[in-house]
């Protein structure tokens, strides 16, 4: 699947659950995540979307080990099946966060 279809079912998929999923441009600051996910009650995640079977490069690494230091979570999804994954790993079931 490329990258653009799966990144259009994240964004739709966090906003069926409440979310906004602007997408993150950091100008002099390379190898930031694609889409920042904000749900309410202050929930907020990261997403690296990624080509079927593509792995991030060693500076978007560097950063997804940055932010997760911060504490927040960086998710690196390439398949549709690692969406609903992703949130129930945030706490909620495949229908909400």
């Amino acid at each position: 699947m490329r990258e653009k279809d799966i990144e259009q079912k994240i964004v739709s998929a966090v906003k069926r659950r409440g979310g906004i999923c602007p997408k993150w441009v950091s100008p002099g600051f390379d190898g930031v995540p694609d889409r920042i996910a904000i749900f309410p009650m202050a929930k907020i995640c990261f997403i690296e979307v990624k080509a079927s079977g593509k792995k991030p490069r060693p500076l978007q690494k560097a950063r997804h080990k940055q932010l997760r230091h911060f504490g927040f979570r960086v998710y690196v999804i390439d398949c549709e099946e690692q969406i609903d994954a992703m949130f129930e790993e945030m706490g909620g079931r495949a229908n909400e966060v």
